[in-house]
Protein backbone atom coordinates (compact mmCIF):
# COMPACT_ATOMS: atom_id res chain seq x y z
CA UNK A 1 0.00 0.00 0.00
CA UNK A 2 1.31 3.48 -0.63
CA UNK A 3 2.59 5.40 2.45
CA UNK A 4 0.02 8.28 2.37
CA UNK A 5 2.81 10.48 3.83
CA UNK A 6 6.38 9.83 5.17
CA UNK A 7 5.17 12.83 7.57
CA UNK A 8 3.23 12.86 10.66
CA UNK A 9 2.04 16.21 11.56
CA UNK A 10 4.34 17.83 9.37
CA UNK A 11 7.53 15.90 10.49
CA UNK A 12 9.06 12.26 8.63
CA UNK A 13 7.67 9.46 9.83
CA UNK A 14 10.15 7.31 11.29
CA UNK A 15 9.16 3.31 10.83
CA UNK A 16 12.70 2.29 10.01
CA UNK A 17 14.26 1.40 13.65
CA UNK A 18 17.68 2.29 12.05
CA UNK A 19 19.50 5.52 10.72
CA UNK A 20 20.00 4.23 7.19
CA UNK A 21 16.82 2.71 6.68
CA UNK A 22 14.68 5.96 7.78
CA UNK A 23 16.61 7.51 5.22
CA UNK A 24 16.02 5.03 2.52
CA UNK A 25 12.28 5.28 3.36
CA UNK A 26 12.31 9.24 2.08
CA UNK A 27 11.25 7.70 -1.54
CA UNK A 28 8.19 5.48 -1.70
CA UNK A 29 6.51 3.42 -3.99
CA UNK A 30 9.60 2.98 -5.76
CA UNK A 31 7.55 -0.02 -8.03
CA UNK A 32 5.31 2.38 -9.40
CA UNK A 33 5.18 4.59 -12.32
CA UNK A 34 5.02 7.36 -9.57
CA UNK A 35 6.96 7.29 -6.87
CA UNK A 36 6.63 9.23 -3.91
CA UNK A 37 9.67 11.46 -3.51
CA UNK A 38 10.25 13.55 -0.54
CA UNK A 39 13.55 15.09 -0.67
CA UNK A 40 12.84 17.97 -3.32
CA UNK A 41 14.95 20.40 -2.01
CA UNK A 42 18.34 20.70 0.30
CA UNK A 43 15.94 22.47 2.84
CA UNK A 44 14.07 18.97 2.92
CA UNK A 45 17.10 16.63 3.22
CA UNK A 46 18.15 19.32 6.42
CA UNK A 47 14.25 18.87 8.07
CA UNK A 48 14.67 15.68 7.62
CA UNK A 49 18.39 15.31 9.42
CA UNK A 50 16.97 18.13 12.45
CA UNK A 51 13.76 14.81 12.48
CA UNK A 52 16.17 12.09 13.42
CA UNK A 53 18.43 14.38 15.64
CA UNK A 54 21.63 14.67 13.42
CA UNK A 55 21.61 18.58 13.04
CA UNK A 56 20.79 21.24 15.61
CA UNK A 57 21.71 24.31 13.63
CA UNK A 58 19.60 23.65 10.53
CA UNK A 59 18.66 27.66 9.95
CA UNK A 60 22.77 27.99 9.41
CA UNK A 61 22.68 25.31 6.81
CA UNK A 62 20.27 26.49 5.38
CA UNK A 63 21.19 29.95 5.19
CA UNK A 64 24.55 28.39 4.41
CA UNK A 65 22.89 27.06 1.47
CA UNK A 66 20.70 29.92 0.32
CA UNK A 67 24.85 31.34 -0.06
CA UNK A 68 25.96 28.76 -2.28
CA UNK A 69 23.15 26.72 -4.01
CA UNK A 70 24.94 25.25 -6.35
CA UNK A 71 26.99 23.30 -3.95
CA UNK A 72 23.57 22.50 -2.06
CA UNK A 73 22.20 21.07 -5.08
CA UNK A 74 25.37 18.97 -5.37
CA UNK A 75 24.52 17.50 -1.71
CA UNK A 76 21.10 16.53 -2.58
CA UNK A 77 22.05 15.09 -5.50
CA UNK A 78 24.71 13.22 -3.80
CA UNK A 79 21.93 12.19 -1.06
CA UNK A 80 19.69 10.81 -3.49
CA UNK A 81 22.29 9.10 -5.04
CA UNK A 82 23.20 7.18 -1.27
CA UNK A 83 19.94 7.13 -0.51
CA UNK A 84 19.11 4.92 -3.94
CA UNK A 85 21.94 2.54 -3.29
CA UNK A 86 21.07 2.13 0.64
CA UNK A 87 17.53 0.94 -0.87
CA UNK A 88 19.06 -1.54 -3.61
CA UNK A 89 21.40 -2.74 -0.94
CA UNK A 90 19.30 -3.59 1.70
CA UNK A 91 16.03 -4.46 -0.06
CA UNK A 92 18.10 -7.10 -1.80
CA UNK A 93 19.00 -8.44 1.79
CA UNK A 94 16.11 -8.45 2.78
CA UNK A 95 14.73 -10.70 -0.22
CA UNK A 96 17.99 -12.65 -0.19
CA UNK A 97 19.20 -11.35 -3.28
CA UNK A 98 23.21 -10.86 -4.26
CA UNK A 99 23.25 -7.12 -3.40
CA UNK A 100 24.24 -5.01 -6.41
CA UNK A 101 27.59 -4.44 -7.00
CA UNK A 102 26.82 -0.82 -8.14
CA UNK A 103 25.22 -0.08 -5.11
CA UNK A 104 27.68 -1.25 -2.76
CA UNK A 105 30.49 0.75 -4.62
CA UNK A 106 28.50 3.90 -3.96
CA UNK A 107 28.11 2.88 -0.67
CA UNK A 108 31.57 2.27 0.15
CA UNK A 109 32.84 5.81 -1.91
CA UNK A 110 29.90 7.44 1.03
CA UNK A 111 31.71 5.10 3.76
CA UNK A 112 35.29 6.33 2.87
CA UNK A 113 34.28 10.20 2.76
CA UNK A 114 32.41 9.79 5.96
CA UNK A 115 35.24 7.74 7.77
CA UNK A 116 37.90 10.37 6.69
CA UNK A 117 35.47 12.91 8.71
CA UNK A 118 35.64 10.69 11.80
CA UNK A 119 36.71 11.18 15.13
CA UNK A 120 36.63 9.62 19.09
CA UNK A 121 36.21 12.68 21.04
CA UNK A 122 36.24 12.65 24.85
CA UNK A 123 32.63 13.43 26.83
CA UNK A 124 31.94 13.88 30.53
CA UNK A 125 31.08 9.41 30.71
CA UNK A 126 33.53 7.97 28.50
CA UNK A 127 34.28 8.68 24.71
CA UNK A 128 31.90 8.51 21.58
CA UNK A 129 32.22 9.11 17.95
CA UNK A 130 32.39 12.73 16.60
CA UNK A 131 32.97 14.45 13.32
CA UNK A 132 35.44 16.82 12.25
CA UNK A 133 32.46 18.87 10.39
CA UNK A 134 32.57 22.66 10.29
CA UNK A 135 29.48 24.63 10.98
CA UNK A 136 29.52 25.11 6.53
CA UNK A 137 29.86 21.55 5.77
CA UNK A 138 26.59 21.43 4.05
CA UNK A 139 27.54 17.16 3.22
CA UNK A 140 27.73 16.69 6.80
CA UNK A 141 24.11 15.14 7.54
CA UNK A 142 25.40 12.69 5.02
CA UNK A 143 28.36 10.68 6.97
CA UNK A 144 26.25 9.67 9.90
CA UNK A 145 24.05 7.78 6.99
CA UNK A 146 26.85 6.42 5.41
CA UNK A 147 28.35 4.86 8.62
CA UNK A 148 24.75 3.47 9.67
CA UNK A 149 24.46 1.38 6.77
CA UNK A 150 28.03 0.30 6.80
CA UNK A 151 27.16 -1.03 10.37
CA UNK A 152 24.24 -2.73 9.80
CA UNK A 153 25.47 -4.48 6.96
CA UNK A 154 28.53 -5.98 9.59
CA UNK A 155 26.24 -6.81 11.87
CA UNK A 156 24.27 -9.39 13.38
CA UNK A 157 20.94 -7.52 13.30
CA UNK A 158 21.67 -7.60 9.14
CA UNK A 159 18.90 -10.86 8.91
CA UNK A 160 15.91 -9.04 10.91
CA UNK A 161 15.87 -6.49 7.64
CA UNK A 162 12.57 -6.55 6.36
CA UNK A 163 10.53 -4.93 3.47
CA UNK A 164 6.85 -3.72 3.87
CA UNK A 165 4.58 -5.98 2.83
CA UNK A 166 2.13 -3.93 1.63
CA UNK A 167 1.27 -3.04 -1.82
CA UNK A 168 3.64 -0.27 -3.22
CA UNK A 169 4.81 0.54 -0.22
CA UNK A 170 9.22 -1.06 -0.12
CA UNK A 171 9.62 1.15 3.27
CA UNK A 172 12.57 -0.92 5.09
CA UNK A 173 12.52 -1.97 8.81
CA UNK A 174 14.49 -3.39 11.21
CA UNK A 175 12.15 -6.51 12.76
CA UNK A 176 12.90 -6.80 16.16
CA UNK A 177 10.07 -8.67 17.02
CA UNK A 178 10.98 -12.29 18.96
CA UNK A 179 9.55 -14.81 16.45
CA UNK A 180 11.07 -11.89 13.75
CA UNK A 181 7.09 -12.02 12.44
CA UNK A 182 6.54 -8.12 11.57
CA UNK A 183 5.34 -7.61 7.91
CA UNK A 184 4.35 -3.84 7.61
CA UNK A 185 6.36 -0.94 8.25
CA UNK A 186 3.76 0.76 10.48
CA UNK A 187 0.89 -1.38 11.87
CA UNK A 188 -1.43 1.73 11.77
CA UNK A 189 -0.73 2.46 7.70
CA UNK A 190 -0.34 -0.39 5.79
CA UNK A 191 -0.97 -2.96 8.48
CA UNK A 192 -4.12 -1.55 8.98
CA UNK A 193 -5.25 -0.78 5.58
CA UNK A 194 -4.27 -4.74 4.49
CA UNK A 195 -6.61 -5.82 7.59
CA UNK A 196 -9.69 -3.83 5.69
CA UNK A 197 -9.08 -4.83 2.81
CA UNK A 198 -9.52 -8.53 4.43
CA UNK A 199 -12.24 -8.00 6.20
CA UNK A 200 -14.10 -6.68 2.86
CA UNK A 201 -12.97 -9.69 0.98
CA UNK A 202 -14.34 -12.18 3.58
CA UNK A 203 -17.33 -10.04 3.31
CA UNK A 204 -17.85 -10.58 0.31
CA UNK A 205 -17.22 -14.32 -0.18
CA UNK A 206 -19.69 -14.67 2.50
CA UNK A 207 -22.41 -12.27 1.32
CA UNK A 208 -25.74 -14.28 -0.29
CA UNK A 209 -26.30 -13.37 -3.98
Amino acid sequence: MRPTNTRENGRFKLVGGVLCLDFANTRASRDTDNPIEYLHSYADLVAWAERVGLVDDGKHLLEVARQRPAEAEAVLTRARVLREAIYGIFSHVSAGKPVPSADLDTLNLAVTDALSRARVVARPDGFAWGWAAGPDDLDRVLWPVARSAAELLTSDALSRVRECAGDHCGWLFLDTSRNRSRRWCDMRDCGNRAKVRRHYQRHRRTRPD
